[in-house]
């Protein structure tokens, strides 16, 4: 087993040295063309409701005679009869008040491009 260790120790030094060469590129010019191309998708779902903590009352109206402190039930009149008229009354009680729901979806896409031209 000795010499066997011996003889590859010495194989060792015994061999030729390494060569090498020097590599010459076999080109003048080139181009390199790189694209990328890339989707985001976003998906907004907006749920907005308003309450109301009170009671609110309007009225509103043309050729309508309003008392002094309006109130549910009072008692309206028409102030010209037969001229057109409008009237409006609106109680808005403690609750829900307005319910806004959007849902929307925006794609974008990109591509890049790119090139190199690279010369020797």
């Amino acid at each position: 087993m000795r010499y066997i260790l011996v003889g590859l120790f010495l194989l060792g030094f015994s061999s030729s040295a390494a060569l090498a060469e020097s590599v010459v590129p076999n080109f003048s010019r080139g181009t390199i063309t790189a694209e990328t191309k890339s989707r985001t998708e976003i998906v907004e779902t907006i749920k907005q409701i308003e309450y109301t903590t009170g009671t609110s009352y309007t009225v509103s109206g043309t050729n309508i005679n309003i008392p002094g402190t309006p109130a549910p039930g009072a008692n309206y009149s028409i102030m010209t009869q037969g001229a057109p008229f409008q009237f409006s009354e609106t109680i808005l009680g403690t609750g829900v008040a307005k319910e806004t729901w959007i849902e929307r979806k925006t794609t974008q896409d990109s591509t890049t491009t790119s090139t190199s031209v690279f010369t020797q």
